[in-house]
């Protein structure tokens, strides 16, 4: 049953579960995998299904008649969803594009910057009982947006060899061209370094398991990675008027992703705090995912009743959730109070699940109270920022002692003498 308290009876940190726990084991399994495929590439890969997915496979790209294949075994009503969300998803990531700059307010003197997309990027798509067609779209699309040049998918096969249809139908429609049935921190290590048939990438975006984010971790350096994430977590701020039913609903839809997932309630209201600890018993054994639902909410779900809902900002606050539901009827009334969140759902009729498959903006977010410095997914992470600078000879002229004496301050001669010594007199 998940545990009530008051306000005072427990530390903000110590509101969701955030320990990652001795994970000792799996750096070292992951360095040896990620040793293994850069030195044996493709080999390893094919090593690896065989004892990872229980398959043997003949090559690792997916051809074009399996996408077309698997595309047509989708029921249309999918399809028409999985294209109404893409819509969305575009929509919104379309708002986020950066624009060059170019500053000429001096005379003789020209600086800038420059947006330039990321030359080859690497997305990883969990399978099997976890395949997630709502992360293709939503890892996808704003690459597609920042103009990436070529978009690689790693995504493990089934035993059958074959990529669940459903996730490569929102390849499809995502504009995916290459991808490859491989999973776990293998199919990692292959992008970042690159295998005969797995092209190596700039930057791996993504979600995966333990074993993944620490390969992520890993190849961090000689790639880019997008987050490290933690467990899943939900915290919802609700009043007196919510519906118990509602709200219960919206912290299991958290509870079952994971064992270690954290769902919380933070309210000003102590009947409906008993309420809604009720209705998560009845929900609870109705769900086809039970047993994780149970053991997230028993062992990490708490409802906090605090004085009043500006008390409960300042909880939402000092704990920085991945996903922060604001279920009150006036959401917009607090929405600056809100300092630290990764995606905030406002209202009583917004429910995280309609962030994770629908609304367009993107549902992978920071987690481990990461959102007090990072953002969720967006544009900017695929790409780079560079600047340029130009000064004539005599803008040049003008500044040339200034930046001697600077260079001089800090001890680099050299740095002082090549801002003069294109005026020495022998020139």
């Amino acid at each position: 049953m998940i545990k009530l308290y008051r306000y005072n009876e427990i530390d903000p940190s110590e509101i969701f579960s955030r320990e990652i726990g001795n994970t000792k084991n799996i750096e070292d399994v992951v360095s040896d995998i990620i040793a293994n495929v850069r030195k044996n590439g493709d080999r390893a890969l094919f090593e690896y299904c065989e004892k990872f997915d229980k398959v043997s496979l003949s090559s690792l790209e997916v051809t074009d008649e399996e996408i077309d294949e698997a595309f047509a075994s989708v029921e249309p009503k999918f399809i028409e969803i999985l294209r109404a969300a893409s819509e969305n998803i575009y929509a919104f990531h379309s708002r986020q594009v950066r624009n060059n700059f170019m500053i000429n307010e001096k005379d003789g003197v020209v600086i800038g910057q420059k947006i330039i997309p990321i030359e080859r990027v690497g997305l990883y798509v969990p399978g099997g009982t976890a395949a997630y067609p709502s992360s293709v779209l939503m890892n996808c699309i704003p690459a597609k947006i920042a103009g990436c040049g070529e978009i690689v998918m790693v995504t493990p096969p089934s035993k059958d060899g074959k990529v669940n249809p459903v996730i490569l139908a929102a390849a499809k429609i995502a504009g995916v061209k290459r991808i490859f049935k491989v999973g776990g921190a293998q199919a990692v290590a292959a992008l970042a370094y690159g295998t005969e048939s797995v092209p190596a990438v700039d930057k791996i975006v993504g979600p995966g398991n333990a074993f993944v984010a620490e390969a992520k971790k890993q190849v961090f350096g000689k790639v880019a990675i997008d987050m490290i994430a933690g467990p899943s977590e939900i915290l919802v701020v609700a009043d007196g008027t919510c519906d118990p039913v509602c709200v219960a609903a919206d912290l299991l839809s958290q509870a079952e992703h994971d064992k270690m997932a954290s769902a919380v309630l933070v309210t000003d209201s102590e009947e409906l705090a008993k309420n809604v600890s009720d209705e998560l018993e009845r929900q609870i054994p109705l769900l086809a995912r039970e047993e994780i639902a149970r053991a997230s909410v028993d062992n990490n779900g708490k409802i906090i009743v605090t004085d009043s809902i500006d008390q409960a900002i300042e909880v939402a606050n000092s704990i920085a959730p991945e996903h922060l539901e604001i279920c009150v009827d006036d959401p917009f009334r607090y929405l600056d109070k809100i300092k630290h969140a990764g995606s905030i759902f406002m209202g009583k009729n917004c429910p995280e699940a309609l962030g994770d498959y629908f609304a367009g903006p993107n549902h992978t977010l920071p987690t481990s109270g990461t959102a007090r410095f990072s953002s969720p997914l967006s544009v900017d992470d695929f790409i780079k920022k560079t600047q340029f600078t130009y000064y004539t000879e005599d803008a040049l002229r003008k500044v040339s002692r200034d930046i001697e004496f600077f260079a001089n301050k800090e001890g680099l001669g050299a740095h002082a003498k090549s801002a003069v010594i294109r005026f020495r007199e022998d020139k």
